[in-house]
C-alpha cells in the first residue's frame, strides 16, 4: 500500500463516518450504509480521489456474513425450509426478469448503437440484464465477448438505486419492525466472539481459495449459520463492529463511481436507471403475490425478491427488522442458482449460429 493510497483511503474512510454520523442525527434508514454510500459516489463522481481498501470491504463482508448467519436457529430453519415453493419461484422470476430485461435493453439500443457488432450488443444486453453480482456477471460477459464496460456500469447503477429507494420507501411507509421470528443471541461474549471470528474467517478463506462468488460474505454466513441451527452459541456481534462493516461496504460501492461514469454512453445508463425502477415495481407486485401464498409480510418479500445484492438487501431487512433469515435465504439461492444458470441459459437462447446470423 502506498503512502498516497493509504491517505486517500483514510480520507474516504472519515469522511464516510461524518456522512453516516449525519444520517443517524436526521434518522435516516441504514445511516452506517446509505450516508458513506451517497457521500462516497457523489464525492467519486465530483472527481475526488476517494479509495476504498479490498482487506477493509472483505473484513466488513466477514463481520455481516457472521452476524446474518445467527439468525438461522433451528425454528427458523425449519420455517425457511418449507418456503421451498416460494425460494424456486423466486429463482423462476429472476430468470425471467433478467432475460426480459437485457431483451429490452438490446431492442431499445440495437438501432442506435451502430459501432458495436449485434453479437457483442446481445451478450452485454443480456449480461447486464442478469440479476446476479456484478463481478460475477462482468466475468461471464467478458467470456462471450461482450462490453464489460457497460455491463458493470449497469450493475453497479442498478445496486445504487435499489439500496436507495427501497429502504428508503419501507422506513417513510412504516413497513418496518414487523419480524415475526424470534431475535437472535443479544450477548457479546468476548472469548465466544472471538472462536466465531475465528471459525467464520476460515470459512470465508476457504470459500475464497475454492474461488466462490462473495466467499468473504458466503463463507462467513454458512460458518456461522452452521453453528445456529446445531444449537451452538458462541456470541453476538457488537453493533458497533456491525455499524463499521456497513460503513466500509457503503464506501466500497460508492467509488465504483467515477468522473467519467456519467459521461460513458449516457443513454445507455439512463435506460438501465428507467429500467430498474421498472424492475422494482413488478418484483413488488411478485412479492405481493408470494406475500399472499406464504402468510409472510409483503416488505420481507420485497426485500427478497428486489433486484439488489444479497449483503445490502440483508442488511436493510437487519436494520428494519423484516425477516433477515427469509431474505436471506431467497437472495442466496437466487445468486446461486443464477451463477450456476445464466451462461448455459444464454447459449441455449443465443446459440453460437443465431448470434453469427444476427451479424450479417
Amino acid at each position: 500500500m502506498s503512502v498516497r493510497f493509504f491517505l486517500h483511503t483514510l480520507l474516504t474512510l472519515l469522511l464516510a463516518w461524518a456522512a453516516a454520523a449525519t444520517c443517524v442525527a436526521l434518522h435516516t434508514p441504514l445511516p452506517w450504509m446509505l450516508g458513506p454510500l451517497v457521500a462516497t459516489s457523489l464525492l467519486s463522481i465530483g472527481g475526488a480521489p476517494t479509495e476504498s481498501w479490498g482487506t477493509l470491504r472483505n473484513a466488513g463482508q466477514w463481520t455481516i456474513g457472521a452476524t446474518l448467519g445467527l439468525y438461522f436457529t433451528p425454528e427458523v430453519t425449519a420455517l425457511v425450509g418449507s418456503l421451498w415453493w416460494a425460494i424456486a419461484l423466486g429463482i423462476g422470476w429472476a430468470l425471467l426478469l433478467g432475460w426480459g430485461f437485457g431483451a429490452w435493453l438490446y431492442r431499445l439500443h440495437a438501432p442506435r448503437m451502430h459501432g458495436v457488432p449485434a453479437p457483442m450488443l446481445r451478450a452485454t444486453s443480456y449480461f447486464a440484464g442478469a440479476i446476479g453480482a456484478a463481478s460475477e456477471m462482468t466475468l461471464l460477459a467478458e467470456r462471450e465477448s461482450a462490453r464489460t464496460d457497460l455491463v458493470a456500469a449497469s450493475h453497479s447503477l442498478r445496486l445504487l438505486i435499489v439500496t436507495l429507494t427501497i429502504p428508503f420507501a419501507l422506513q417513510w411507509s412504516g413497513l418496518h419492525g414487523l419480524d415475526v421470528l424470534a431475535p437472535p443471541v443479544r450477548v457479546v461474549d468476548w472469548q465466544g466472539l472471538v472462536l466465531l471470528g475465528a471459525l467464520t474467517g476460515a470459512g470465508a478463506l476457504l470459500m475464497d481459495r475454492l474461488g466462490r462468488a462473495n466467499p468473504w460474505f458466503m463463507g462467513a454466513m454458512l460458518v456461522s449459520m452452521g453453528l445456529t441451527m446445531a444449537s451452538i452459541t458462541l456470541s453476538a456481534v457488537p453493533q458497533g463492529l456491525v455499524n463499521a462493516a456497513q460503513l466500509v461496504i457503503g464506501v466500497s460501492l460508492g467509488v465504483r463511481f467515477r468522473a467519467d461514469f456519467l459521461r460513458a454512453a449516457p443513454r445507455w445508463l439512463a435506460s438501465v436507471a428507467v429500467g430498474t425502477l421498472g424492475l422494482m415495481a413488478v418484483c413488488a407486485a411478485f412479492a405481493a403475490l408470494l406475500a399472499w401464498g406464504a402468510g409472510l409480510p409483503w416488505a420481507t418479500l420485497v426485500l427478497g425478491t428486489s433486484p439488489g445484492g444479497i449483503a445490502e438487501m440483508s442488511i436493510t431487512a437487519k436494520v428494519l427488522q423484516l425477516g433477515v433469515p427469509v431474505v436471506t435465504a431467497f437472495q442466496v439461492c437466487r445468486l446461486m442458482a443464477v451463477l450456476m444458470l445464466v451462461a448455459p441459459l444464454y447459449r441455449r437462447i443465443y446459440p453460437p449460429e443465431a448470434s453469427a446470423g444476427a451479424a450479417e
